[in-house]
């Protein structure tokens, strides 16, 4: 079984470079490339000529990791507000508009950062694309924000479950654009049993919106006789006063999962300071920005538990040490190869402060470290 962690120290168009030459591919790659912000990092990130400077160097890298992607692949790209609409553009080039998947927004530091003149800021972004949409599997979905109190009805053998329209509320789906999904079904509200045909004690009833317009169903009339019994007829308040309804009994499983918004609060994925505090307890104080392991444990849920990983901006070991991680919750055999440039730290920066000469003499204490305290292994290429 492979390591579960790889570091390869160089310059990383040369490194994926080696990479695609011997037939490397990736479900997962992760870029948290330098922000163009001249900020302290432990590298200078700001490159003579602004913008176009910057999307000019990012552009092969970004080719790059496309290249060694799988067809089923997806990249994560996180960015702040200064280069978000460049890295955009770049990557509807690059990869095609057609494949971006979303732009999710990062809350980062909850408090805002309050030492610039105008407003608070407090997150960041991530731009997620697939290698080709049509046939991505990364699975937007997460077991983590599905809660019991959202399914508040128990069933007389325990199972949670709430109650969902039967009828279709969106209103782009009506009588004229879905014909064959309206037709009666037949419901006794003191029962609660539901049929399509008509039975001792039923009710014709058609599916309507709020306002009273007709509607369409959700499930088809054989879906109906198929699971009669996740159906109740049942009287329901609307803005016309009360009537009889069709309502699905929607149950709470162990596999139950829920859709990932594009908002992701501090709370749910982590903060530069709690990332801070997560890497000074492993190695000390060594990196002034890392990103927490619970943001990149989330990008990783969306992939298989046992998908390789890129990150071609290694920077701390965050993404190598939130696959241990993932590894160790879910007996996962998830690999992640780390590229970082062996350049030299910034002088008085928390690397150099720690006795680290280079930038991935960063990246290598931390996956040393996460081997050694969590296992899996590290080879370094």
């Amino acid at each position: 079984m492979p390591d579960w962690n790889t570091l390869a120290v160089g310059d990383n168009l040369d490194v994926m470079a080696r990479l695609a030459a011997g037939g490397a591919s990736y479900d997962v790659a992760y870029l948290d490339p330098p922000y163009n912000t001249g900020s302290a990092l432990a590298y200078v990130d700001s490159p003579a000529g602004g913008h176009d400077a910057w999307t000019a160097r990012l552009r092969p890298r970004l080719e790059a990791v496309r290249d060694l992607l799988a067809p089923t692949g997806a990249v994560w790209l996180s960015i702040d507000d200064h280069e978000v609409a460049h890295l955009r553009l770049l990557c509807d080039d690059v990869l095609g508009e057609r494949n971006r998947l979303a732009q999710v927004v990062v809350q980062l530091n909850a408090k805002g950062r309050q030492l610039g003149r105008w407003f608070a800021t407090d997150h960041e972004y991530l731009l997620v694309y697939a290698r080709d949409a049509r046939r991505c599997t990364l699975d937007p979905t997460t077991a983590d924000s599905v809660r019991p109190s959202d399914f508040p009805l128990v069933a007389d053998d325990g199972r949670r479950y709430r109650h969902l329209p039967l009828r279709n509320t969106n209103k782009r789906f009506t009588p004229a654009t879905a014909p064959t999904m309206r037709y009666p079904l037949w419901g006794d509200p003191v029962s609660g049993r539901v049929a399509t045909t008509p039975f001792a004690g039923a009710r014709e009833v058609l599916p309507v919106f709020g306002d009273g317009a007709p509607a369409v169903w959700r499930w088809s009339a054989p879906r109906v006789d198929e699971r009669g019994d996740d159906l109740v007829c049942r009287v329901v308040q609307g803005p016309a006063g009360e009537r009889v309804d069709v309502s699905q009994r929607d149950w709470l499983t162990p596999d139950r999962r829920k859709k990932l918004r594009t908002v992701w609060p501090a709370e749910e994925v982590g903060s530069t300071d709690t990332a801070v505090a997560e890497l000074k307890a492993l190695v000390g104080p060594v990196f002034a920005s890392p990103k927490p392991t619970p943001l990149l444990r989330r990008i990783l849920g969306t992939a298989p538990s046992d998908a390789r990983v890129l990150d071609p901006y290694a920077g701390s070991g965050t993404t190598g040490h939130a696959v241990a991680l993932a590894n160790l919750a879910d007996g996962g055999t998830r690999t992640c190869t780390s590229i970082e440039v062996d350049a030299p730290v910034r002088p008085g920066s928390f690397a150099d402060l720690a006795g680290l000469a280079t930038t991935a003499d960063v990246t290598r204490r931390r996956l040393a470290a996460v081997a050694e305290r969590l296992g899996g292994g590290y080879t370094e290429l």
